[in-house]
């Protein structure tokens, strides 16, 4: 290296244009000056590279190319001297170039000079499209839901010149609310199965988004992709938490609610074929926009399962139980107030006593009425804290007769 002022004079220009190159690597014109410098100097492995970089954003450029064929000419060490001596030439042709120390000295910096034009796979959404697998016939007991549902929902959906001899709109959703346990979700495949449409299940885990914006995004690719599987029904669960109250909720929610509302009444978009169905615990904390004319604005309640429904839930689950001497009927009437979710349980723990009986004494038994006995000491109905604030919405939060037919279950049930 020259150690006079002007040497170090290059080495500080050359410094700093390889900060700047560094910064702004796609500053073609910079780069090559800098290879101008590096090529004087007798730095030409060096210069070498940038040419190289310069050419593979464009191989036909005439200065990259000139000063390639110069920095390969010197690659070879023939770097001025002191005495500034010009170097004897090499005869054309006959000069020993190390191509291998070239292509090391390249390699990491020259991108592959072809396009990968292979059709590349389709973004997937990431909610996924399910079918439904039931009928409403599956649906132990719940008549007067199930009534309930073909008058408003399917019977309009199945007669078209019915629907439109007495102008039975098809806008709008259906809400389901009740307490908890009580078979909302199933009833909303079974649905799904009776219009032979596809089911996207949708909760607040799969929407909400840390980050600001993206919630909103979610429920936009939902409705997406919803509108894409159609027909479908898209079944919104714990509305009460997606849809919350915006004067309760924080501004991303509030975000996320406004999306929703755009969605639902098909702002700048055709929502045909596509059958909203919501289900909530509390459906007193969705909302109110949410249940305006032409958004979700039919409600059903789901009752705990009646009598009949309850012998249908407790067959079911003990169907592929080794089972002696089980009185059905009467755990039916023994478990009055039980959810579906509930009988379950029962069904589970009367379960669990015999497997720890049939271990303890090494034989195995069957399940016996016995243990649906000792079983029934510590399943309880899970219901009551609903129950709870149910009766105080049906008493003092029933503007309009809204919460009417809940306030009869009440009274009925000696809650009111």
């Amino acid at each position: 290296m020259s150690h006079h002022p002007g040497g170090l004079l290059s080495d500080a220009l050359i410094d700093s244009l390889t900060s700047a190159v560094a910064a702004t690597p796609d500053d073609i014109v910079l780069r090559l000056h800098l290879a101008r410098l590096l090529v004087d100097v007798g730095r030409s492995p060096e210069a070498v590279v940038h040419c190289a970089t310069a050419l593979s954003a464009d191989p036909t450029d005439p200065v990259a190319l000139a000063l390639m064929t110069e920095a390969l000419g010197g690659a070879g060490g023939n770097a001025p001297t002191e005495t500034n001596t010009p170097p004897t030439p090499t005869p054309r042709g006959t000069q020993d170039f190390d191509w291998g120390s070239a292509e090391a000295e390249l390699d990491g910096f020259v991108p592959p000079m072809f396009a990968d034009d292979s059709e590349t796979e389709p973004e997937r959404s990431r909610f996924e499209v399910q079918g439904a697998g039931v009928r409403l016939d599956d649906v132990g007991g719940l008549e007067t839901v199930k009534e309930r549902l073909h008058a408003s929902f399917l019977a309009p959906l199945r007669n078209p010149e019915l629907r439109r001899l007495y102008g039975k709109s098809l806008r709008g959703g259906l809400l389901l609310y009740g307490p908890p346990g009580c078979g909302k979700t199933f009833l909303a495949r079974a649905v799904a199965g009776e219009l032979d449409a596809a089911f996207l299940h949708v909760a607040l885990s799969d929407v909400l988004d840390m980050y600001i914006g993206n919630s909103e995004r979610n429920v936009a690719e939902l409705f997406a992709t919803a509108r894409a599987s159609a027909p479908c029904v898209l079944f919104l669960d714990e509305l009460d938490a997606l849809g919350q109250k915006r004067t309760s909720s924080t501004a991303a929610m509030r975000g996320t609610v406004n999306q929703l509302l755009t969605e639902l009444d098909g702002v700048g978009r055709d929502n045909e074929g596509v059958f909203v169905l919501a289900a909530t615990n509390h459906p007193w904390d969705v909302d109110p926009a949410l249940r305006r004319p032409g958004r979700l604005d039919r409600t059903l309640l789901v009752l705990p399962p009646d009598r009949a429904a309850r012998e249908a839930i407790l067959l079911t689950h003990l169907r592929a139980r080794p089972l002696e001497r089980i009185d059905v009927a009467a755990l039916a009437k023994r478990t009055d107030g039980f959810s579906g979710a509930d009988l379950a349980h029962l069904c589970e723990a009367a379960a669990e006593v015999a497997l720890m009986d049939s271990v303890r004494s090494g034989e195995v038994r069957m399940i016996r009425m016995a243990d649906f006995n000792r079983a029934l000491k510590d399943v309880r109905p899970s219901m009551g804290p609903w129950l709870d604030v149910a009766r105080n919405v049906a008493t003092f939060a029933n503007e309009g007769g809204e919460y009417d037919e809940l306030a009869a279950y009440l009274r009925r049930r000696g809650r009111s």
